[in-house]
This record gives structure tokens, sequence and C-alpha cells, in this order.
């Protein structure tokens, strides 16, 4: 066991072949529910194992994080603490794959940059693919399209995703910290972006689940398993056709929406430029503000 930090602990050094590290961390945008629902489905499916942890004391807001208190018949048995962690997983070929799970820190983000590329370094991470997710003007009718970020240097990887065209400003998350950290490194770093309908972001929307999950095996050559997601994401599909289908308001938007989305070029990951980064600045900051379509 190695402390390459007060504030880091390493619990477990497994023999790692250049691994993937996917970043997926709570309390950013999600629509949909997007990334925590793809990353719980890496997290069971590469049948991962805590391999660090990081200091919630030092990086958690635990008032508005609270730990959860197991009471038995009127007695405080434990209290359960809210956590970053690192876990180690393979997939489908035996391949490795770390994730970063866990809340986003409330503190010290140049600190907390710091030593997660410190640890990418030390586990020899040769990519890394941060998950999110984003109310967009896209239709539930068609497959949901990704779109990407990335710092200068990993410019080459957008080749294969799809882009947000033009200068946006949107407040940050942690991802965008990290994307730059790790290209001070010299890992590559892109963050995928799965394009929620923005009449659905505030509910369960598996579908983006799936293109997350399958957008990570395409960027990083991975065998990654979608397949639990599939029944669950017809599932949400045909519930929205139901509620689409007694509105003619809605049902008008969605032929709209479907119009522009056929219009747009594609690429090799079936994705599409975005179309107004002004449109998606306005989306964003509805769905932060908790406002509906």
């Amino acid at each position: 066991m190695t402390t390459p930090d007060e504030h880091a602990m390493v619990l477990e050094e497994p023999e790692l072949s250049d691994p993937v590290l996917v970043i997926s961390l709570e309390g950013w945008i999600d629509a949909g529910f997007g990334s925590a629902t793809a990353i719980a489905t890496l997290l069971e499916t590469t049948d991962s194992s805590l391999i660090a942890t990081f200091d919630g004391e030092h990086f958690l807001d635990q008032r508005a994080r609270r730990p959860m208190a197991r009471i038995v018949d009127g007695v405080t048995a434990e209290l359960t603490w809210p956590e970053i962690q690192i876990r180690h997983g393979r997939d489908g070929d035996g391949a490795d794959v770390l994730l970063l799970v866990g809340p986003e820190p409330d503190f010290h983000w140049i600190e907390f940059c710091d030593l997660v590329v410190s640890l990418a370094e030390q586990f020899g991470v040769r990519m890394v693919v941060g998950l999110g997710a984003f109310p967009a003007p896209a239709p539930h009718t068609r497959p949901v399209r990704l779109a990407a970020t990335v710092p200068a240097a990993s410019q080459h990887l957008l080749e294969k995703v799809g882009l947000v065209q033009g200068e946006l400003e949107v407040p940050a998350g942690i991802v965008s910290a990290l994307e730059l950290a790790f290209a001070d490194a010299g890992i590559d770093a892109i963050t995928l972006w799965a394009r929620v309908p923005h009449y659905v972001a505030t509910l369960p929307y598996p579908q983006a689940s799936v293109a997350l999950v399958e957008g990570v095996s395409a960027i990083a050559g991975l065998t990654l398993d979608a397949s639990s997601l599939r029944k669950a994401a017809d599932e949400a599909r045909a519930r929205v056709d139901d509620l689409v289908g007694t509105n003619p308001e809605h049902a008008s938007m969605v032929t709209d929406l479907e119009a522009t989305i056929d219009a747009a070029e594609g690429n090799a990951l079936d994705t599409s430029v975005i179309p107004s980064g002004d449109d998606l600045a306005r989306d964003i900051e509805k769905f932060l503000r908790g406002e509906g379509s």
C-alpha cells in the first residue's frame, strides 16, 4: 500500500498494461442520467475493484454531500461517507480499464487534478475518456449522437466524434480542468457528451448511456458491453412515444427536430455537429435552473 499524497491513498497496485481511465463524477450536468447510468454499467460489467481513494474531508463539502446513517432499532450503527474512488476492471478482451467515480470535488480542484494526473502516470494510463450528457435540440426518434471536448493537444481525437462549433462559454465541471491537466502531462484526453432530447432531459434516458458506452469502446479501442441497457432504452423510447403522441404540439416539434438532424452531416461514429452554440448554451442554462422544455 502506497500513499502518493496525504490526500490520496493507493490501496492496491495491480499489474496494468496501457489502461484507459474513464471519468464520471457526480455533481455536474448529466441530462437523462446518461453518464451516471453508463458508469454504473461499466462498474458492473468490468467487475471492478477499488484500488485508490481520495480524502473526503479535504475535497468534499459534507453538508452538501451528507453521509448516510444506518439506524437499527433506534441505534446508529454506522455512517457511509461519500468517497471519490479509482477502480480497476477489465473489458471483454481483458484490457485494463480504470474508473474514476464518486462525487465531483467541492474544494481544491487544482490539487485534485494534480493528484489524479500523478496517479494516472503511476498506473501508466494511455488515454482518458470523460463522460457527460447535456440537453440538446434532438429528437428521441433518432439515435443519440455524441459531441466531444478535448484540450488542444488531443484535437486529433475529434475526427471520430462531433464537436460544438463556434465559441461557447458555460460553467465548467471538474472534467474540463482534468482535460487541461492531462494535456500538460502529455496524456490524451477527451470528454464524450451524449445529446439528450431537451424535452426528456430530467427523466432517465438510457439511450444516452448506450451511446456513451459505445463511444468509449470506439474511441479507446475497448470491448464494452451495453446490452443490459438496450431493453431499458427500448422501454424508455416507447414511453416517450406515448407521451409525444398524445400532444400535437409536441409531435410537431419532434418532426421539426427530425428534419434538422436528418439534414446534418454524419461521421464515423454517426455523430454530427451541434446546430448552434447559442442554442446549446440556452438549453444548458434552462436545465441547470430546473426548467422544463
